[in-house]
């Protein structure tokens, strides 16, 4: 049997309604997404830095004297630094990313932000995951993205519980713990008994549902089947992030058909001891994405995917007397990807000109976004965003749809 992804929702999603009492939109938005087409075959992989990671550490001005003086004792040394430009370069824990700059498919979006900034990691997560900075929005941009289409397994949050980023009005997009255990399970014992329920010969409405129960089970038993097969590409650090960003290389290879994929990594509050904390993560960071990425191309689906990575806030310019830094405004974000347009995009920080001891947003991460979508997805970045934001043009000439 071949899996038919059309198919695999409208029955999939009606077995479950009628086997588990899901209520009817589930079945109903799978309907939509049966009579839509499949999308560009391309998918995005969304990375949250959460905790507020510390752009200027992670990207260092390291001409700038400015830079230095604030940061006596965290300041990443320059000769250290891994240097993009002659003002710009990377921490060094960062260095299994510089094959993908050298190759142009490393991009950097300096003074990201958003207007009237919050320091609260709660509001200023939302406001990430909502897109609007009034926190008037509940849903998340990527659960709209799934009400755009119509199709609630169209984006998936590998890890733990999904973030507000993927709540849709209507239904709720799927957090996978883990690939190998993402399938259908019965209660033990009555594994037997459901199987006789579906062979009972039924009529009507019945038979539809029973047939596709079965349908639901074999394409599930399929989609595993297919997930079994994956052999990596590349070897992967050990750790729970790396763990599921190649969980996001198996479905990609399995063929499943997400246009969105979200990771997390965690604990970037770095208050006190940033240098031991923030060079442990960063290095966390870069060997998962640079094993992430090598997977893609021995697996020949390095042309269909990209990877968009954010935090909610940076941190302030100087550091604190605990050695660390106190949450702060712009930052960072970064993207790689064969489809990705590498550079620095937008200016270095101005540590001459802050606002509160912090640096000043210039761009837009909404403008940043609606790269993703519009030039990556080929959807309508000003429905899905709630408005028209312009951004740097980091993805590549002939990304959109």
């Amino acid at each position: 049997m071949t899996l038919d992804r059309r198919d695999f929702l409208k029955y999939s999603a009606l077995a479950l309604a009628a086997t588990s009492g899901m209520p009817g939109f589930l079945a109903r938005a799978a309907a939509q997404a049966a009579a839509r087409p499949a999308g560009n075959g391309r998918t995005l992989v969304v990375i949250q830095l959460t905790g507020g990671n510390d752009g200027l550490n992670t990207l260092v001005p390291y001409s700038n004297g400015a830079y230095y003086a604030a940061r006596p004792t965290i300041a990443i040394p320059k000769k250290d630094v891994l240097p993009l430009t002659d003002d710009l370069g990377m921490h060094p824990a960062l260095k299994p990313l510089m094959g993908l700059w050298d190759s142009g498919h490393l991009a950097w979006m300096e003074n990201v932000g958003y207007p009237n900034p919050t320091r609260s990691h709660f509001a200023s997560m939302a406001i990430w995951h909502t897109a609007d900075p009034t926190q008037a929005q509940a849903e998340g941009w990527i659960g709209r993205v799934a009400e755009k289409i119509g199709d609630p397994f169209c984006a998936s949050n590998l890890g733990g519980t999904a973030p507000q980023a993927l709540r849709a009005s209507e239904f709720s997009l799927p957090s996978i713990a883990s690939v190998d255990s993402f399938q259908v399970k019965l209660p033990a014992g009555l594994e037997g008994a459901f199987e006789r329920m579906l062979g009972l010969p039924r009529e009507g409405e019945a038979a539809y549902l029973g047939r596709a129960a079965r349908q639901m089970l074999a394409n599930t038993r399929e989609v595993q089947a297919k997930v079994a097969r994956y052999r990596p590409g590349a070897r992967y650090p050990e750790g729970r992030f790396a763990q599921n960003l190649q969980d996001a290389a198996r479905l990609i290879a399995a063929g499943t058909g997400q246009r969105v994929l979200y990771v997390s990594l965690g604990g970037f509050d770095t208050h006190a001891g940033q240098r031991a904390e923030q060079d442990e993560l960063l290095a966390t960071l870069a060997s998962g994405l640079a094993a992430f990425q090598a997977d893609l191309e021995a697996q020949g689906f390095a042309e269909r995917v990209i990877v968009m990575g954010f935090s909610e806030f940076g941190r302030r310019v100087a550091e604190n007397a605990s050695a660390g830094t106190d949450h702060g405004q712009g930052s960072v974000m970064f993207a790689l990807g064969r489809g990705v347009r590498g550079g620095i995009h937008g200016d270095s920080p101005d540590l001459e000109n802050l606002a509160d001891g912090d640096i000043r947003y210039k761009q837009d991460f909404r403008g940043v976004y609606a790269g993703a979508l519009t030039r990556w997805l080929g959807l309508d970045a000003r429905d899905i965003l709630r408005g028209d934001f312009a951004g740097p043009e980091w993805v590549a000439a002939g990304g959109a749809a």
